[in-house]
C-alpha cells in the first residue's frame, strides 16, 4: 500500500504559487503528512570576476536569503496554520537539481509544485523546473499551473 508521510512543497515564493497551497494541504491532510516548503535560490556566483565582482554578488545573495526567510515566515504564518506538521528549508543551488536532492535526502513520498505554463523561447531560455523535476524525481510529482486554478468556494 502506498504511504503519504512526507509532502514537498517547492516554492518560488511568487504570488500565484500560493495557489498551489490547497492542493498541498489538502493531501496533508488527508494522509497526515508532514510537509516540506523548500525555496532554492539560484547560485549566481559563477557569474563572479568577468561579469560582477564577487563581493556584489555575496551581498545579493545574502539580502536574497534573508527576504527569502522573511516570505516563507508570511506563507507560515498566513497559510499554514490548518498544517501542523510542516519543516522549512531556504538553499541555494539549482531548483530542478535541489528539489530532486531534497526528495531523496528527506525520503519524500510527493511532490506538489506549481508550474509556469511557460512555452516556446521562455520555455527554451529558462528551462522548465517543474519538467526537470517530474524527469528526474524517484517520487511522484503532482503538478499545478496556478495561473488555471479556479477558486471555489
Amino acid at each position: 500500500m502506498v504511504e503519504i508521510k512526507r509532502i514537498l512543497y517547492p516554492t518560488d515564493l511568487l504570488g500565484y504559487s500560493y495557489h498551489v497551497l490547497p492542493y498541498v494541504l489538502l493531501m496533508s491532510e488527508k494522509h497526515d503528512a508532514e510537509v516540506y516548503l523548500l525555496y532554492v535560490a539560484r547560485d549566481l556566483h559563477h557569474y563572479t570576476g568577468f561579469q560582477v565582482p564577487h563581493t556584489s554578488i555575496s551581498a545579493f545573495m545574502k539580502e536574497a536569503l534573508e527576504g527569502a526567510e522573511k516570505l516563507m515566515d508570511r506563507i507560515c504564518d498566513q497559510h499554514l496554520q490548518g498544517c501542523p506538521n510542516f519543516r522549512r528549508k531556504v538553499v541555494v543551488g539549482d531548483p530542478g537539481h535541489e528539489i530532486v536532492k531534497t526528495v531523496e535526502s528527506e525520503e519524500i513520498d510527493l511532490v506538489i509544485m506549481g508550474s509556469h505554463g511557460r512555452k516556446g523561447p521562455k520555455h527554451t531560455l529558462f528551462g522548465s523546473v517543474a519538467e526537470y523535476v517530474v524527469k528526474h524525481s524517484p517520487m511522484p510529482v503532482l503538478v499545478v499551473n496556478p495561473h488555471r486554478v479556479k477558486e471555489r468556494q
